[in-house]
Formats: C-alpha cells, sequence, structure tokens
C-alpha cells in the first residue's frame, strides 16, 4: 500500500483537454497524410494512444490504426519489441509512437526500434507528462504536460480507471 501522499497535477477534466490539445497537433503536422499509426506503449501508454486515436478519428480525414508495444519497462535489457502488426502494415506510414511519461527516454528509444527498421515516412512520438530528465537522445514532439521533478519523485498517470483519471505526484 502506498503511504506517500500524492498531489493531483492534471484532473480528467485537464487530461481530456490535454488530449484533444495533442490530437489537434497531430492532425496539424500531418494533415496530408493519408494514414497515420498510433503506437501505444503497453499500459497507460496504450490507453493514452486510443484515446488519442478516438480523437483523431473525430476531427481528421485520415485513417488512423492503433497497435500496442508490449514489453516489460523494468526490465534494463529488452528482447527486440515487436508491434502487433507486421513490418509492411506501417512502412511508409507516419508513426505516433505514444507513452504516458517521458522520464529518461529509456523506455521511448526501447519503443522506437521497430520502426527504425523499416522505411516509415515520420516517426513521432507524443507524451502526456514529460519529466524533463533525459537521459537517452529522445524528445517528444507532442506533450500534454511539462513537469520538473526531483529524480526521487514519482508521477502515476491513471487513465484506465475513469473514477481515478488523473495525474499524480508523489
Amino acid at each position: 500500500m502506498n503511504t506517500v501522499p500524492s498531489t493531483l497535477v492534471l484532473n480528467a477534466e485537464q487530461i481530456r483537454q490535454k488530449i484533444r490539445r495533442i490530437a489537434f497537433q497531430i492532425y496539424e503536422n500531418n494533415f496530408e497524410e493519408t494514414d497515420l499509426l498510433m503506437a501505444g506503449i503497453s499500459g497507460e501508454g496504450y490507453v493514452l494512444a486510443q484515446a488519442l486515436a478516438q480523437e483523431l478519428q473525430t476531427i481528421a480525414p485520415f485513417s488512423v490504426r492503433l497497435t500496442q508495444l508490449k514489453f516489460d519497462k523494468t526490465q534494463s535489457v529488452q528482447p527486440p519489441v515487436q508491434p502487433d502488426l507486421s513490418a509492411t502494415d506501417y512502412a511508409n506510414t507516419v508513426v505516433v509512437v505514444v507513452d504516458d511519461v517521458l522520464y529518461t527516454g529509456r523506455t521511448l528509444a526501447f519503443s522506437l526500434q521497430p520502426f527504425l527498421a523499416v522505411a516509415v515516412r515520420k516517426l513521432q512520438v507524443a507524451v502526456l507528462v514529460d519529466r524533463n530528465h533525459p537521459r537517452y537522445p529522445v524528445a517528444a514532439d507532442y506533450k500534454g504536460y511539462e513537469l520538473s521533478t526531483t529524480l526521487t519523485e514519482h508521477v502515476d498517470v491513471v487513465l484506465s480507471d475513469e473514477g481515478r483519471m488523473g495525474v499524480y505526484l508523489r
């Protein structure tokens, strides 16, 4: 059980506003495209990708497909990450890799691997929260919220539980 008090940073309505704004930014930067792939990192990153895809489908004329990138974020060494699509399904396509929090960039560095092996049209990154502690050369093209934290603080993003939806700092 978590005994460290949590501070609410973004509530459900603010998160929905951030998702809508990110979706509009993605549309503005890809308005000439006919197809876009949202690649969500398993967990809340995939839930965020689903929400972005749903929002994009209401505002953009292009088709939006979803894929989930599954791997264990806690492992220091990862086997090759494979989306649940074949490489021909996303070749010459705009791919937006989505995660809930950008902390050091390690998770996103792993998740970009399958898309670097194929000629994609564009490779972009979207996150709900950017913590500003880069250790890997990965930056987000689309950020919902920038939050400067200490290294000992932790950011929890809850998207899959509507009753607790929020971004919490502990």
